[in-house]
């Protein structure tokens, strides 16, 4: 445990002296935790593929949206968080300029892949939208507050910034990747699923999380803050759970499913 105290003391500026940042930093690990386990145990957050899961089992009417409006509200006022906080912290230092200009990116990323890549087949249920973009939301927010908070603290002894924009570069760009792919899987008008195939489709059948996971490191790497780090554990754990359940997904929806292809990291889950 000492160990570990003195390795993060080298990796990350010292926490705010904040007890709501401190609860933030808890429940966002616990909450991100906890719904990862509730994927595997098959109850799941009511988007793409488990859209309607549990919807028609509930015996309250439930405001579905399309997932198109859907994942527009999901990212577009983390996005603007993004670009307000240039406006807002217009001149400090250079790891505060990455950290925006990351976060920015990968909401844009988000935006423009839904107005022109995914292909969408099914529906959204209202307070899902509502419940992620919410967490979007603050937690975009959180990690430029924080930020900005360890302003004038000295650098924690192992730099990590410049390898946390490779990590971001590469995650973003391998997420984006294979969305790709996914969009190709199906022509005009159609809307059933398909077994990926390609890249690292062939490997696990959710490489699109697992190069999210690597974007998530890699605003860990950049900013070096308690709060960033339990934003990328808890995205990982989520995350890991979701590719579990979706690899049951399609184990049970089709027959000529390659049992070797596992579910997030290659060759091993």
């Amino acid at each position: 445990m000492a160990t570990m105290a003195s390795v993060l003391q080298n990796l990350i500026f010292p926490p705010p002296p904040s007890l709501l940042i401190t609860a933030m930093t808890i429940v966002n690990f616990a909450s991100a935790s906890v719904l990862g386990l509730s994927e595997v145990r098959g109850k799941h957050m009511q988007y793409s593929k488990f859209w309607n899961v549990t919807s028609q089992k509930s015996p309250t009417k439930q405001i579905k949206l399309s997932s198109k409006t859907g994942m527009l509200i999901f990212y577009t006022p983390a996005f603007i968080a993004g670009v307000a906080s240039f406006l807002l912290f217009p001149n400090e230092n250079f790891r505060f300029l990455l950290l925006k200009s990351a976060l920015t990116l990968h909401f844009f990323k988000r935006i423009f892949e839904v107005l022109f890549i995914h292909k969408f087949s099914g529906g959204m249920i209202l307070e899902t939208t509502i419940t992620v973009c919410l967490s979007y939301l603050i937690s975009t927010a959180t990690l430029i507050y924080v930020q900005f908070q360890t302003l004038g603290l000295p650098e924690p002894s192992i730099d990590l910034k410049y390898v946390g924009v490779v990590l971001f570069i590469m995650g973003i760009s391998g997420n984006f990747y294979h969305h790709y792919l996914l969009s190709k899987l199906r022509g005009e008008g159609e809307k059933e699923y398909k077994i990926p195939r390609g890249g690292f489709f062939n490997l696990v059948i959710c490489p699109h999380y697992l190069f999210e996971i690597i974007g998530f490191v890699g605003f860990f790497f950049i900013s070096q803050t308690l709060y960033a780090l339990s934003f990328a554990l808890g995205t990982f754990f989520y995350l890991t759970g979701r590719s579990i359940a979706t690899r049951k997904w399609y184990l049970s929806k089709f027959e000529d499913f390659p049992k070797e292809v596992k579910a997030l990291i290659p060759y091993v889950y």
